[in-house]
């Protein structure tokens, strides 16, 4: 049974609910259909990182339960104003004469998805190589297990330039509201699987999507060895600048998840919107180490000290 949902959930989020996703948008269904579709998504996850957790300990709570949850509304709403904001960009642009739309709907939006996964992952490495960018990133580094809900848990302002990284050159294109509506909902589904606690299976796959056991080498807490895997849909840009990094018989604990240099990182999410902009939100993990030697420490199970 375990290995039938190992498998299983998987395929179903990937290709079930993000068909379900591409099916509704596709056919103008409210966005609030679209939304219990989510929120669906979020019921499964916690379900299934029950029934197979990777790590059994990151089911508890670490005092953190109600500050992801507040990230998670706060940023889920930018996304949702975001999308009431593209009808108006339309209209400045005027039409978008070199969007695809003689093309199949799904095709469309796997062409959004491609689009912002580059864009989002260009915005994520510099958000590690650039102090500024750094400070508000740390946000979602400061986390000490990986479970559904750590997808959404940045700080808004990044969570924001994220978002305009990935979806401005699509708006830019003349995507529909329609095709960005079923984005933001597989954001929101590629999250949840990126940082789930599920011991899920992919298969070679593992080497293409960008999903929870390569993910959890991107929030090591050692200075630079989080320099990894970077993408949010796929691993293709990773491997083309050279960041992707999997070692498939290393193993994760709390004690390996956060930010060495900062260990008493603030935990609550007033804190955690200020921090940022205050001297003990400075860049002290910054400055990523040469991504050979951070390949070759990962791929042999050793950790910097």
């Amino acid at each position: 049974m375990k290995n039938l949902v190992r498998y299983g959930y998987p395929l179903l989020m990937i290709v079930g609910v993000n068909g379900t996703v591409i099916a509704l948008a596709g056919s103008g269904a409210p966005k609030v259909v679209l939304i219990a579709v989510v929120l669906a998504a979020i019921a499964l996850s916690f379900t299934v990182e029950r029934l197979i957790p990777y790590e059994e300990y990151w089911n508890r709570s670490h005092d953190d339960a109600g500050r992801d949850a507040a990230h998670v509304v706060v940023n889920e709403s930018l996304m949702l104003a975001s999308l009431a904001m593209i009808p108006l960009v339309a209209a400045i642009r005027g039409p978008g004469l070199w969007w695809p739309h003689d093309l199949p709907f799904w095709i469309q939006v796997l062409l959004a998805v491609l689009v912002a996964d580059l864009g989002i992952t260009v915005v994520h490495m510099a958000s590690h190589r650039f102090g500024w960018l750094w400070r508000l990133h740390a946000v979602h580094h400061s986390v000490t297990r990986c479970y559904g809900l750590n997808g959404l848990m940045k700080h808004p302002l990044h969570q924001t330039l994220e978002t305009l990284g990935g979806v401005a050159p699509l708006l830019v294109l003349g995507m529909p509201a329609s095709v960005a509506s079923a984005l933001a909902a597989m954001v929101a589904v590629q999250l949840l699987l990126q940082h789930s606690n599920a011991d899920y299976r992919v298969g070679p796959l593992r080497y293409v999507l960008a999903l929870n056991e390569g993910h959890r080498f991107h929030h090591q807490r050692d200075a630079g060895a989080g320099d990894v895997d970077f993408g949010l849909f796929t691993l293709i840009w990773d491997h083309a600048f050279g960041t992707f990094v999997l070692d498939r018989h290393r193993r994760f604990t709390s004690a390996d998840l956060g930010m060495a240099a900062k260990p008493d990182y603030p935990s609550s999410y007033r804190a955690q919107l200020v921090v940022p902009f205050t001297r003990a939100g400075g860049c002290g993990e910054m400055g990523p180490l040469p991504r050979r030697t951070v390949r070759e420490r990962i791929q042999t199970g050793r950790r910097s000290r």
